[in-house]
């Protein structure tokens, strides 16, 4: 019941804010609108495992590897070292790239839809307006990444975002709110140790047993999330609307910061 009035709660605010905005440009980071995801162009390779290890081979500190805009979805590009190569508007939907080495990678407006990326290092990273929806990052290390992507219902379990930036971009309005979506995300086990989650949107996102130690959830959407045994040592919640999010036997409470400033904390399940 508590779900259902708030679903039909957020139903109503969103298609007033929805009204208020209509005048406004669609965001960066809806890019699915108007894509057939079924086209050879979303769904195909134009290259070989083979050819990409080529040009790896012939990459250097000074000029690295560059895959912009290559179509590559589908491939086994597992266990490669594609450190610091471009794949900036590359097509990787559901390509294989567990073990990868990819630190430092360009992965801007990347497409990785249902990608593997279990295991994978994006240390340093940058995936910005990347879409990532329902991609396995199951013990990835996304440590210091910029992540400014789309990772609605992904798996991030075991994974690490320390010291990563997936707050929202504000310098960036006129292209819309850019920031990390993880709707419906599996965050169980999470190290979050000092990532900036500003304005992230976490919403029905399981974070059982995270670690948010020294953590900013500023203005995060948090409704309906799972909080169950998360760390929140020293953890900005200032301005976090926990709609309906399950708080249950945290580590830390109190030494949480700004608890007393969060939006709907009357609504919290604990």
């Amino acid at each position: 019941m508590i779900h259902a009035e708030w679903l039909l709660k957020r139903a109503i605010g969103s298609a007033m804010f929805g009204l208020a905005l209509a005048a406004l440009p669609a965001t960066a980071q809806d890019m699915m609108r108007h894509v057939d995801l079924s086209s050879p162009d979303m769904v195909a390779a134009e290259m070989t495992r083979a050819e990409v290890e080529a040009t790896l081979a012939k990459a250097t500190s000074a000029a690295p590897a560059d895959f912009t805009g290559k179509k590559l979805s589908g491939l086994d590009l597992s266990g490669l070292d594609l450190s610091g190569a471009s794949f900036r508007a590359a097509r990787l939907n559901r390509t294989n790239l567990a073990g990868a080495k990819l630190d430092r990678a360009i992965l801007d407006q990347a497409w990785l839809l249902e990608a593997d990326l279990r295991g994978a290092s994006l240390k340093g990273a940058n995936l910005f307006a990347a879409q990532m929806l329902r991609a396995r990052l199951d013990g990835a290390d996304l440590s210091g990444a910029r992540v400014a992507a789309d990772l609605s219902g992904a798996n991030l379990a075991g994974a690490s975002i320390a010291g990563a930036n997936l707050g929202a971009d504000m310098r960036n309005q006129s292209m819309g709110l850019m920031r990390a979506v993880l709707r419906s995300a599996n965050l169980e086990r999470l190290d979050a140790r000092g990532a900036d989650l500003s304005r992230a949107d976490l919403e029905f996102a399981s974070l059982k047993g995270a670690d948010l130690t020294k953590a900013s959830l500023r203005g995060a959407q948090l409704g309906g999330a799972d909080l169950t045994g998360v760390t929140v040592i020293d953890t900005d919640f200032d301005g976090a609307d926990l709609d309906s999010a399950r708080l249950i036997a945290p580590i830390g409470l109190d030494q949480a910061r700004n608890l007393d400033r969060a939006k709907n904390r009357d609504r919290l399940l604990r």
